[in-house]
């Protein structure tokens, strides 16, 4: 199997398709980004993304049912239960590449005014970037990165 051609790989076993299928609509990825930030609840994700709540409630739900979120119960005092969505460990495994895709977009589509937020390693204090490294090279775990305004850094206006 040496001499194999890309062209002579079945596709139909494609994991890059497959994942697709999963991710590959814009509203999983920017919810991703969200709840990976901690954002949890429907109103905060509503508020935050202008998403509209059928197409958010339609998405909340193929992620929990993809595995991507964890769908768990909350009430605050006098009022119905509800539901928060917490990343799960399959969502933490996509956090490289939702990190790749922001990075990438900071320097091929950026206005030029520099990146909105920065990623930084509390360990050492260097900015963090995504990158294709062998096996058994150490990488920053998500919970050691916190996120930094950057240059282009815009805010909400005050409500």
């Amino acid at each position: 199997m040496d001499n194999v051609e890309w062209t002579d790989i079945d596709l139909d076993n494609c994991s890059i398709a497959r994942a697709l299928e999963v991710v590959g609509s814009r509203w999983t990825i920017v919810v991703l980004r969200e709840a990976f930030n901690g954002v949890r609840r429907f109103e905060d994700f509503h508020q935050h993304l202008g998403i509209s709540p059928s197409v958010l409630s339609q998405r909340l739900r193929s992620m929990t049912s993809d595995g991507l979120l964890d769908r768990v119960p909350y009430r605050e005092e006098g009022d119905r239960e509800r539901h928060e969505y917490h990343p799960s460990a399959k969502a933490w495994d996509l956090y490289p590449v939702v990190v790749g895709l922001m990075q990438w977009g900071d320097r091929y589509l950026g206005d030029g005014d520099g990146t909105p937020v920065q990623l930084i390693d509390t360990n050492s204090g260097k900015p963090v970037i995504a990158a294709v490294v062998p096996h058994d090279t150490p990488t920053c775990a998500p919970s050691d990165i916190t996120v930094q305004p950057g240059d282009a850094l815009r805010t909400l206006p005050i409500r």
